[in-house]
């Protein structure tokens, strides 16, 4: 008898089909950075996510464009007689960034509707799809949210919005992630015990907050100021700027820099605690390979954030530096998952066989 897709609590199918729109979230990433670091967020004044899609195609509307954005304070105080030609070096990437991001959400959009007629999404994933579709729209109104905040009256977009930014798209990436894994997998009611789980969480926990503050450090320009290690211009603490109040921790480079490597020193130090005690005590069900995968990539990323810095923002280790901010979160997405599926027994005989020795 013929059984429904419906029915089964694993796909193939929609495990790879989240996987690849994990994929392309990551590379989504990589691109906002460079669309950043080029300071090209702006050149598109408008947002029009139907049309918007197809470039200028005449002239005339290259002019029309051209023309908006003569009308920004960052035209006017940063690229003052910009040519045509310089302008649309600088459209080009923020057009291409829209565009990844329409694509995205046809990426996703339409196989789910396929996959949903079909039934061939587990019916205990459905609704995460559903969450993650309406994250994905939201996140087209966010972005345009924080172009805004840079049209008038600043050369360059809020920090704080750039931050949101970026934050919702990381939720959705590590969505993304952990729904894949449950397709691939199927439903797994084991839970390992509660302390290890929480270790998890807070470490994926930490791991978000540190890519947080890299996005205030992009939206400040933070990583071209103070660029040597491990200290700031000669001194252990840079110079703040405290007449800015609380707005200190979002605007100030100096301290912005500071909470980022800080939160780098805590994400390692982390990473590696969590690896040495899942050695330690044994675990079973690969949690301590997942570990020692999650703290491999944070040191990778620690030495590419370094490099990062000391060669004042160069634009390829800049990219592969906030790839690898993404990897790491994904990592750490699937330790969590991986903690949360081993089976609480094997915990157990452990942490037992640990202490008998």
């Amino acid at each position: 008898m013929l059984r429904f897709a419906s029915l089964q609590d694993r796909s193939a199918t929609t495990a790879i089909w989240l996987a690849l729109v994990a994929l392309l979230v990551l590379i989504m990433v990589v691109v906002g950075g460079i669309t950043r670091l080029t300071e090209s967020g702006l050149s598109i004044t408008e947002w029009a996510p139907v049309t918007g899609a197809l470039p200028p195609l005449s002239d005339a509307e290259w002019n029309r464009q051209f023309e908006a954005y003569r009308q920004t304070t960052q035209y006017a105080q940063l690229n003052a007689g910009m040519s045509l030609d310089a302008f649309k070096g600088i459209f080009w990437w923020e057009w291409a960034h829209r565009l990844l991001g329409r694509l995205i959400g046809a990426a996703f959009a339409v196989p789910f509707f396929i996959l949903l007629f079909l039934r061939q999404i587990p019916r205990r994933l459905v609704w995460r799809c559903w969450v993650l579709l309406g994250l994905g729209g939201l996140q087209g109104v966010v972005g345009w949210w924080m172009v805004v905040s840079g049209l008038a009256g600043r050369v360059e977009v809020a920090p704080e919005r750039l931050t949101v930014h970026l934050g919702l798209a990381l939720i959705i990436f590590v969505g993304l992630v952990w729904t894949a894994l449950e397709a691939w997998a199927g439903e797994d009611n084991s839970r390992s015990p509660g302390g290890w789980s929480r270790g998890a969480a807070a470490l994926l926990g930490l791991v978000f907050l540190q890519c947080l503050l890299g996005g205030l450090v992009a939206g400040n320009d933070a990583g071209r100021v103070f660029t040597d290690w491990p200290m700031f211009e000669g001194s252990w603490w840079p110079p703040v700027d405290w007449s800015l109040g609380a707005g200190a921790f979002l605007h100030d480079q100096g301290l912005v820099q500071l909470m980022h490597r800080l939160g780098g020193y805590a994400v390692f130090l982390a990473s590696l605690a969590f690896l040495i005690q899942s050695l330690r005590w044994k675990l079973a069900d690969r949690v301590p390979t997942a570990a020692m995968f999650l703290f491999g990539a944070v040191l990778v990323q620690a030495i590419l954030g370094i490099a990062t810095l000391m060669t004042a923002l160069n634009p390829w280790l800049a990219g592969l530096h906030q790839a690898g901010g993404v990897i790491v979160l994904g990592l750490a997405t699937g330790l969590l998952w991986r903690v949360r599926r081993s089976q609480p027994r094997l915990f157990m005989s452990s942490a037992m066989s640990s202490r008998a020795l």
